[in-house]
């Protein structure tokens, strides 16, 4: 499904997030009417519209989109709600913007992803506490990863630090805490949910590429898979069926979901 404001996405609507790229975004994940975390993906896109456009967005017109899908959905979908204005030319970004809702539905992931094997490069995504829709070089290095023979990439800052994945936060488990990396990353939802939800000490630090041998488990969270384990970081191996692992997916599952 592609829909524009509630209605029909004409190609020329979109000519100019095709042409600029300049928008920002959220993805979820409706299951049964439902959406885990809707009030934090819905403030979101409040928060980065400000941030992009300098525009207030209703958040009464999302869930009004929300709703639409949800009454003709069966199946679990992934929902992606993307936030531009098709009058905003390459020439001027700076004029005054109206935010448009393009909602976007696919089949929704697996429930039970194959672990992951990634391996770590340099790379910064720009303003990395907005979900924007500057997506090239994210791709890129999941590509070049997976030229290489990886699944994926994780990112690090020029000192080697743990910051994110390409399209999802990281955690690590060191035998007793769980340990969220301390660096510029997206605040992602599905890790914030995780985080309140789980009843284990945790602490957030640096984390270095260099010494990810202390830690027993690793996984990656985004709201399309909920928690995925990760079998591998470069040399560095971790058991996927870590039993923290099914303590964190059992929290994770047990966050109510809301209706839009």
């Amino acid at each position: 499904m592609i829909e524009l404001n509630g209605g029909p996405a004409r190609a020329a609507d979109l000519a100019a997030l095709a042409l600029t790229g300049y928008g920002h975004f959220t993805t979820l994940r409706l299951a049964d009417g439902r959406i885990r975390g809707l009030d934090l993906h819905l403030a979101r896109l409040v928060r980065d519209c400000r941030v992009v456009f300098g525009a207030e967005l209703d958040p009464a017109r999302v869930r009004d989109r929300l709703r639409a899908v949800a009454a003709r959905t069966e199946e679990p979908v992934t929902v992606r709600v993307t936030v531009f204005d098709p009058g905003l030319a390459l020439e001027r970004p700076g004029a005054d913007a109206t935010p448009h809702l393009l909602v976007t539905t696919r089949p929704a992931a697996a429930a039970a992803a194959a672990p992951l094997r990634v391996r770590t490069v340099e790379h910064r995504r720009e303003l990395p506490e907005v979900k924007h829709t500057g997506l090239f070089g994210l791709l890129h290095q999941r590509r070049l990863a997976q030229l290489a023979g990886f699944d994926d990439a994780l990112l690090t800052g020029p000192d080697a630090a743990v910051s994110e994945g390409t399209t999802w936060n990281v955690g690590f488990h060191d035998g007793r805490d769980l340990v969220w990396p301390d660096a510029d990353c997206l605040p992602g939802v599905t890790a914030a949910l995780l985080a309140g939800a789980y009843d284990g000490p945790q602490r957030r630090e640096r984390v270095s590429a260099a010494g990810l041998g202390r830690f027993t488990a690793a996984f990656a969270v985004n709201a399309g898979f909920g928690v995925r384990p990760i079998a591998a970081v470069d040399g560095h191996r971790f058991d996927p069926a870590h039993p923290v692992l099914d303590r964190l997916r059992a929290a994770y599952l047990a966050v109510p979901a809301d209706r839009p």
